[in-house]
C-alpha cells in the first residue's frame, strides 16, 4: 500500500475494497458505500472533534526541548482536563518518523513542563519511561485555551504539510474529545447520508475519545489502544433496537464505534445509553455482540487496528485482502483508502469481484 500524504479527506478517486460475510471481495468506489447497505441497516459513526493534542514546549529541569502527545483522560466532561496521560518526545517535529524521534529527557515525577502560557506537572510515570500523567495548572477554561493556542494536531511524517485543525475534524465532528481524527468517519459527508437514507437505512452517532495510532516505540505500541471514554446517546440506543426488531445489520464507522459498542455490551449482551471506558483489546478471539460489519481504513498488520479487523473475518481473508490493496495501489493511513468487512460467517473459496 502507499501513504496517503496529503490531507484530503474526501478523495475524487477514493477506494473501498469489500469483505461480505462469505470472504468475497469487491472493489467500488468509496463514493458508493451506501450501495453496500441493505434496507434497516444502521450506520453508526463516531461524532468526536480532534483537539490540537500535540504540545511542543520545554522540560524545565534540563531546558530541553520537547514535544508532549496527550493521549487520553478518564471522562469526556469537558471539565475533566487536569490530567491527562501523555506520550512525550525529544526535540523535532513531523517531519522525523516517529521511530526515529529522540528520546526526551528522563521523566520523574514532579518535573515541571511548559508549553508557553500552558504549565504542567508529571504527576506520574506510567508503565513506560515515556508515558506519563500529566497535570496542568489551572481552572478547566485557562486549560482548553492554553492548548487552544499552543497545541497542534498530532501529525506523522507521511504527510508532508503541516495539519491545521479543520483537516482532522469529520463533517459531523461535535464535542472535542479525540485525540487523532476517528478518520474513518472522513468518508461520511452529508451527500452519503442522502444515500444512506435512500437506501431505506438509517444513521446514528456515538462519541468516542480516538486516541494515539502510533507512538514509535514498539513496547508502547504493544499497550495500544490505550483506555479510551465514550458515551453512547438513547437515540443510538433506540436505534439499535429497531433496526434488530427488523433484522437489520450494525454497521461501525471505525475502530472506536466498535469498541464503544462491543464494550457497552460486554456485560448483559445489549448496549445501554451512557457513558463508559472501552477498556479491551478485540482481536481474532473476541466475539462481537452488536456490530455486523466495519467501514474502516487500510491498515498495516501488526497494528491495533489491524488486530480488531481479525475479529470480523479469518487470516485467509485479510491475507486476501492485502494482496488486493497492493495489487490495486490502495492508500493507508488517515487519508487514504477505505476497507469495509462483514463478520464472516463460514468458509468459502477465494472470489474477488470488480466494480
Amino acid at each position: 500500500m502507499l501513504a496517503a500524504h496529503h490531507p484530503i479527506q474526501r478523495h475524487p478517486r477514493a477506494k473501498l475494497l469489500a469483505a461480505d460475510s462469505e470472504g468475497v471481495l469487491r472493489h467500488i468506489p468509496r463514493a458508493n458505500f451506501p450501495s453496500l447497505l441493505l434496507p434497516g441497516d444502521l450506520v453508526i459513526a463516531n461524532d468526536a472533534a480532534t483537539i490540537p493534542a500535540s504540545l511542543f514546549g520545554e522540560h524545565a529541569g534540563s531546558g530541553a526541548s520537547i514535544e508532549a502527545r496527550l493521549a487520553g483522560r478518564s471522562s469526556l466532561d469537558p471539565g475533566d482536563v487536569r490530567e491527562f496521560s501523555a506520550i512525550v518526545f525529544g526535540g523535532g517535529d513531523f517531519h522525523l518518523r516517529t521511530e526515529d524521534r529522540p528520546v526526551p529527557p528522563a521523566m520523574r515525577p514532579g518535573d515541571r513542563l511548559a508549553f508557553g502560557a500552558l504549565r504542567g506537572v508529571v504527576a506520574a510515570v506510567l508503565s513506560h519511561p515515556r508515558l506519563i500523567q500529566l497535570r496542568f495548572e489551572g481552572e478547566p477554561d485557562e486549560i482548553w485555551a492554553g492548548i487552544a493556542r499552543q497545541g497542534r494536531p498530532i501529525q506523522y511524517s507521511h504527510v508532508t504539510e503541516p495539519l491545521a485543525l479543520w483537516d482532522v475534524w469529520t463533517p459531523i465532528a461535535g464535542p472535542p474529545v479525540a485525540f487523532e481524527p476517528p478518520s474513518a468517519g472522513f468518508a461520511i459527508d452529508w451527500q452519503s447520508q442522502a444515500a444512506i437514507s435512500g437506501r431505506e437505512a438509517a444513521f446514528a452517532t456515538i462519541t468516542h475519545a480516538a486516541g494515539i495510532s502510533s507512538t514509535g516505540d514498539p513496547q508502547l505500541d504493544r499497550l495500544l489502544p490505550f483506555d479510551e471514554p465514550y458515551r453512547i446517546p438513547q437515540a443510538t440506543v433506540d436505534a439499535i433496537r429497531r433496526a434488530r426488531e427488523g433484522s437489520g445489520r450494525i454497521i461501525a464507522v471505525g475502530t472506536t464505534v466498535v469498541r464503544s459498542l462491543e464494550h457497552a455490551a460486554s456485560s448483559g449482551g445489549c448496549v445501554r445509553a451512557g457513558e463508559g471506558v472501552a477498556r479491551q483489546r478485540l482481536g481474532p478471539e473476541s466475539v462481537l455482540r452488536v456490530v455486523d460489519a466495519i467501514l474502516s481504513g487500510t491498515h498495516e498488520p501488526g497494528t491495533s487496528h489491524y488486530e480488531l479487523l481479525r475479529a470480523f473475518t479469518d487470516d485467509p481473508t485479510l491475507r486476501r485482502m492485502d494482496d488486493e490493496l497492493n495489487a490495486h495501489g490502495y492508500r493507508t493511513h488517515e487519508f487514504g483508502d477505505s476497507v469495509f468487512v462483514e463478520r464472516r460467517e463460514r468458509q468459502v473459496g477465494a472470489v474477488v469481484r470488480a466494480a
